[in-house]
């Protein structure tokens, strides 16, 4: 057999999709290796030494030089879980011990407990996961019942209702997939789906993957380590790609467990038969600026260009359509049709994801691959949001009009608003959603590209009033750095924090769009009731 090792090559290939649970080379799970989709949804779980006192301090601000110590990362953590409203924080315990956490309790819904363990591995200072949190639906679904919730969820959307996929599932809601796709992308995408239904406790995925060809190693290598270059998710300066025999090995150091996690899902790529991430450290200081300055250097437009699009063709829910994308001097520009609205919400997250990448201009067109009459998208709409684990008892009423989804109704917080028209642009026949929701107790609602799949920002209707600020404007600057600095994807030195009244002003440079929405979200944690974002993104 034949082993290729790649570091530090300068191929121009595929970025990431972004996104998913971590787990083992096996469904059930056990350490830190990846798979697509995982029974227990566990992520990383190898244990590894703890950093020094001098690796947590280095490059904090003077306000925060100090070695983390168990007790300050355990905050930051709980912190983090109590800002997110997916995850009902109050049910869930965090321990953490030696770079370790440990998540336990009790959610309704499958994603909320992967979200939980996403949202833990970007906190600076955890280098794993362990997620031992119990699904316990709030109503109870016979296998039966949950079976015809999956396999209608499955042929509704436009991106998987070709999929030849056999669905079972127990009455205590664990479901079963089987079946045959061609890509890795197009089995985790069907994961994605199935977990979205609400009465799914866990899932085994045990679709197979149809390889179109057989491709050598260094051709699979090349292929990895372009992705890795290219993706603005990992700063992978310091990781090397071995493939023996389509067996993946990823070996050397990442700055945060979310980054690890990442790099392991962007290895599953066409040719690959295992994924290892054992071999991957997690060490803080390896988001030194200077060990990025290759990665986000000047990238000529014609590069980037290729970048995107090979992105878009990686991705099933964009690849069988038509998009195109120009840059110019770090503009992307998408242009096309795309069959659904969530393809279009696709394309976006998967260019601003691209390195080289400052924004993204949206001018995709969405038609339909066949006609849908408005009764029928209607019921498919409300059946949709019906089954959605994050919808449960919201009062939505739905219509449809040439083929245009109209959602009315009020709903508790953008959370549900935005839920909403997630599934309502996931139905086959739509080509556009009116969300008219009114939101009972509008917040703040913040985005992470480790843990969110697009962007709240993207909505039009997505408004988010300053309100006054009984807190010192003092106090809430101090906590924004230190949010700042606790965040593994901001350098937080290369970012001014001021408030005025409550309003945060961030100026300085960041490297990409990612960094930028991060240090965003950073400000708001911190108690900004409003975020002048002035960042400037130098794509090189």
């Amino acid at each position: 057999m034949r082993m290729t090792a790649i570091l530090l090559s300068g191929a121009c290939l595929l970025p990431a999709m972004a996104a998913a649970a971590v787990s083992s080379q096996q469904p059930e799970t056990t350490s830190s290796s990846v798979a697509p989709d995982t029974a227990m949804a566990t992520a990383t779980a190898t244990a590894m030494p703890a950093a020094t006192s001098q690796d947590q301090s280095d490059g904090a601000p003077d306000t925060m030089r100090h070695a983390m110590t168990n007790a300050d990362v355990l905050d930051a953590v709980e912190d983090e879980l109590l800002v997110d409203r997916r995850v009902p924080s109050r049910h869930v315990t965090v321990q953490f011990v030696d770079g370790i956490v440990t998540l336990t309790g009790t959610v309704d819904n499958l994603v909320a407990k992967e979200r939980a363990a996403r949202i833990a591995e970007t906190v600076k200072g955890v280098q794993s996961v362990v997620n031992r949190i119990t699904v316990q639906p709030i109503e109870t679904r016979t296998g039966a019942e949950l079976r015809g919730d999956v396999v209608h969820a499955l042929a509704v959307d436009p991106a998987t209702e070709s999929y030849e996929v056999d669905v079972s599932a127990t009455d205590d809601g664990q479901v079963t997939l089987q079946g045959e796709v061609d890509s890795w992308a197009e089995q985790h995408l069907a994961g994605l789906v199935t977990k979205g239904v609400a009465g799914v406790t866990a899932l085994q995925n045990n679709i197979e993957v149809r390889p179109s060809a057989m491709r050598p190693d260094a051709e699979i290598a090349a292929d990895i380590r372009g992705r890795i270059d290219w993706s603005t998710l990992v700063d992978g300066a310091l990781v090397t790609v071995d493939v023996d025999d389509g067996a993946v090995n990823l070996t050397g150091t990442v700055g945060s467990a979310a980054e690890k996690r990442q790099a392991g899902l962007l290895a599953w790529t066409s040719g690959v038969r295992t994924v290892d991430t054992d071999g991957l450290t997690v060490s803080r200081w390896a988001r030194d600026p200077d060990l990025r300055e290759k990665k986000y250097v000047n990238k000529p437009d014609g590069e980037v260009q290729q970048a995107v699009e090979n992105a878009l063709l990686l991705d099933p829910r964009v690849n069988s359509q038509r998009v195109d994308a120009s840059v110019d001097h770090g503009l992307v520009t998408l242009r096309g049709t795309v069959t659904s609205p969530s393809a279009a919400e696709a394309a976006r997250t998967d260019a601003r994801h691209t390195v080289g990448v400052g924004s993204v201009r949206d001018h995709l067109k969405v038609e339909p691959a066949s006609a849908r009459s408005d009764a029928a998208i209607a019921s498919d709409v409300r059946d949709a949001i019906g089954r959605n684990a994050f919808l449960d008892r919201q009062d939505v009423t739905v219509t449809a009009i040439n083929g245009t989804a109209y959602l009315y109704g009020t709903v508790d917080s953008y959370l549900e608003k935005v839920e909403a028209e997630r599934a309502a642009s996931h139905v086959r026949g739509v080509a556009e959603v009116a969300n008219e929701l009114v939101v009972r107790q509008p917040a703040w609602m913040g985005y992470d590209p480790y843990v969110d799949d697009a962007s709240i920002y993207d909505y039009p209707w997505y408004t988010w009033a300053p309100a006054h600020s009984w807190t010192p404007d003092h106090e809430i600057q101090d906590d924004i750095e230190s949010q700042l600095w606790w965040s593994p994807f901001v350098d937080s030195d290369e970012v001014t924090v001021t408030v005025d009244d409550g309003v945060a002003r961030l100026t300085g440079t960041v490297d990409s769009w990612s960094e930028y929405n991060a240090a965003t979200d950073n400000a708001f944690e911190g108690g900004a009731v409003w975020v002048d974002n002035d960042l400037v993104v130098d794509v090189g």
